[in-house]
């Protein structure tokens, strides 16, 4: 199973990844040792987890997550923006 996951970095952006294990993921964010774009950025907070199926269907909700405006993210993190899939 493939999560969709939103951390919130200590700058109030939020990043969106995927993942099989996701508190085995936050926790290599934490220590630096996954995406590059998150490295120095903390403290970090999972904001939001989905589970989606398989890697494929998880890729093509996270590539149009990504393109979200902040807004709709913010609103999918407060459960009122359903998943564009």
């Amino acid at each position: 199973m493939w999560y969709l996951y939103l951390v919130r970095c200590a700058d109030g952006s939020l990043y969106t990844g995927i993942s099989t294990d996701v508190a085995r993921r936050i926790e290599a964010h934490r220590l630096n040792r996954g995406a590059r774009r998150l490295r120095g950025r903390g403290p970090l907070e999972l904001v939001y987890a989905n589970p989606l199926g398989n890697r494929s269907e998880a890729q093509r909700v996270e590539y149009r997550v990504k393109r979200l405006s902040r807004h709709d993210k913010e609103r999918l993190v407060r459960g009122e923006f359903g998943l564009p899939i």
